[in-house]
């Protein structure tokens, strides 16, 4: 059951309508990691919530808190105090290990290909790519959820539960593409609260200098490549990273 949001998010701008990403050409910006550190968003004051959504769901791999880069974590606690009084940010996920990535890419492919068995290898590339990133490790274009640097939001109601988005997140459906509402001509008025509901979150995310992927309305950036892309800066900060372990504090002491 979602709930409904009625606010002046009715005065908010139309989310604006952005071409899908050039992942070439978006793999050339260079990265300039600025070696922050990865913290749990769990730690975030009053307005933020985390629900590590994969962990929940028993994705192997999947790690049961919501880490993020330092500076995108001040921004999302930032984008949350943004809201109006009584709603909260849900943080979903954040970073990502490789192997959870591959899953979910592997997942996705494998189910689009048993609906449409007639489909190309190219076009079930191409499809999931829409909803998952290319799993990769290479140092000069990481998937973006391996960077610390990309993030998957929502905005919950004053009962908690979250606002009506038109889509569930991770459905992998045109309806998730962030401007999907706003290009419907007749829309029902449950489309216009839930087109108006995604207008707030892309409003505070943007405002803190959050970028947004256009297949996905809960994905946002800051930092990693697609953030540099897509933000018109010359180089991410966020490249791909790890969580510290006690092992590697330590060999760091011991070398």
């Amino acid at each position: 059951m979602h709930h409904q949001h009625s606010s002046d998010s009715m005065a908010l701008p139309p989310v604006p309508s952005a071409p899908d990403p050039d992942w070439e050409g978006l793999a050339k910006r260079p990265i300039r990691d600025n070696g922050e550190q990865l913290v749990p968003v769990s730690l975030a004051p009053g307005s933020i919530k985390v629900y590590p959504v994969y962990a929940r769901l028993g994705i192997p791999g999947a790690v049961p808190e919501c880490f993020v880069r330092e500076g995108v974590y001040h921004a999302l606690v930032a984008a949350a105090r943004a809201l109006p009084e009584g709603l909260s940010l849900l943080v979903l996920d954040g970073w990502r290990p490789w192997r959870v990535q591959r899953h979910l890419f592997d997942t996705l492919y494998e189910t689009i290909r048993q609906q449409d068995p007639e489909q190309t290898e190219e076009q079930l590339h191409s499809r999931t790519r829409e909803f998952v990133a290319l799993p990769s490790t290479d140092p000069e274009a990481p998937s973006p959820h391996l960077t610390g640097g990309a993030v998957d939001v929502t905005v919950c109601g004053a009962d908690g539960l979250p606002l009506d988005m038109g889509t569930l997140f991770d459905e992998a459906l045109p309806a998730s593409h962030t401007d999907f509402l706003e290009r419907l001509t007749s829309p029902t008025p449950q489309q216009r609260r839930a087109r108006d509901n995604r207008r707030l979150l892309h409003d505070v995310m943007r405002s803190q200098g959050f970028t947004n992927l256009p297949s996905e309305w809960w994905h946002f950036d800051l930092g990693d490549q697609l953030w540099a892309y897509y933000g018109e800066h010359d180089a991410a900060v966020y490249g791909a990273t790890e969580l510290d372990t006690i092992e590697r504090r330590w060999r760091r002491n011991l070398t």
